[in-house]
């Protein structure tokens, strides 16, 4: 039986020794890497292509969500289940959005997890008993059907929402660049044209509308600034 291949993502050592361990207990698992951040761990899963990426939505250098997008674009091929503390709704929607397929809450039993991750392996989603079971159902039905915009940033390009999301995660021009392997020239371009789509003027008022539509919140900016 091929086993289910997994790198495990998380700035605490404890939990990460927690988790290999859990994993390695189980007779369909194998841990193929760790990662203690969000860059590190888009590099590792780029080079192992592990089957599934269990990643700490709060992790330095780059949180979880915005490492689901790259993973996703990296390979394909590898599907991701993030670990959070945070149960509200913004955040697992734009955890499905960004690509995720599972969304464990920490205080979940490890039987979550370990469902999570085949769940992810066959390609269906997994959302923690506490999270609203509805969400799967309304993404699914929006992701299939042509919704009209309904907020500025539903216009802004792939890139540009990107761009977007690690700005208001506090990454500066030339970090963005590597992280998303374009100039720092390109960024400014991005940079540029998100901020006359969306009539913001400056990072703060960029900050106060990422939280207003959900991008990041209160607690989640707290985490990775």
């Amino acid at each position: 039986m091929d086993k289910i291949s997994v790198l495990i993502a998380d700035d605490h050592a404890v939990v990460r020794e927690g988790l290999h361990k859990l994993l390695d207990e189980q007779e369909d698992m194998e841990v193929v890497g760790e990662a203690t951040n969000g860059m590190q761990a888009v590099k590792k899963v780029r080079a192992i292509r592990p089957n599934v990426a269990l990643l700490d939505i709060a992790m330095p250098e780059l949180n979880g969500l915005e490492a689901v997008t790259l993973i996703r674009e990296a390979a394909p091929e590898t599907q991701v289940v993030l670990l959070s503390m945070h149960i509200k709704d913004a955040y697992v929607y734009q955890a499905l959005n960004s690509g995720a397929l599972g969304y464990v809450l920490k205080a979940s039993p490890t039987s979550d997890v370990l469902e999570a991750i085949r769940a992810a392996k066959r390609g269906e989603h997994f959302l923690s008993s506490k999270i609203n079971s509805k969400l799967i159902s309304t993404f699914l039905r929006n992701r299939d059907e042509k919704q009209p915009a309904v907020s500025g940033y539903n216009l802004l390009s792939e890139r540009e929402q990107q761009v977007f999301r690690l700005l208001v995660e506090g990454k500066s021009n030339a970090e963005i660049a590597e992280i998303l392997c374009i100039s720092s020239k390109t960024v400014d371009k991005h940079r540029a044209n998100t901020m006359r789509k969306l009539d913001i003027h400056n990072m703060v008022e960029m900050v106060k509308y990422a939280i207003k539509i959900g991008i990041i919140g209160p607690e989640l900016w707290e985490d990775v600034s």
